[in-house]
């Protein structure tokens, strides 16, 4: 309910400042509105997470989409084209900031599971213990051989 009342108070706000600018078009308006509005919100939203979260796809996709869909909703109510190259511009800076630590992947790198991970290692220490044993056992048998 808080959050429906906060979306559509912020929609409001959006429509009231893109009345106001709109016939100035979209350069620092617009910009000014995507960070006040959008912005303010994404930051909020993400220092309610823990900061070893941002990495985490799932923990931040809505989080993401409603930013994205934000900036989309300035752009129309601002009559302005969206993507743009403020937009563009927006999204790196945000980048920068929270994603820049993050796998190409968007998933956060976490070693696997000790049942997958245990054999990888057992395996190749088990194989050089018994490759050793069989050298020496090997060059002790053929010492009485001339």
């Amino acid at each position: 309910m808080g959050t429906a009342l906060l979306k559509h108070t912020l929609l409001c706000l959006i429509v009231a400042v893109s009345q106001c600018v709109s016939v100035q078009g979209c350069g620092s308006h617009y910009e000014f509105a995507i960070e006040e509005f959008c912005l303010a919100k994404f930051k909020l939203d993400m220092q309610m997470l823990d900061q070893r979260q941002w990495c985490s796809w799932e923990d931040t996709v809505e989080l993401y989409s409603d930013l994205t869909n934000c900036t989309y909703i300035v752009a129309q109510g601002m009559s302005c084209y969206w993507p743009n190259r403020m937009v563009d511009e927006f999204f790196i800076q945000v980048h920068r900031y929270y994603f820049h630590n993050c796998s190409l992947s968007g998933r956060l790198l976490k070693d696997p599971p000790n049942r997958i991970l245990g054999p990888f290692i057992v395996v190749p220490i088990l194989v050089t213990l018994l490759m050793t044993a069989l050298v020496v056992w090997r060059s002790k048998r053929s010492e009485g051989i001339v």
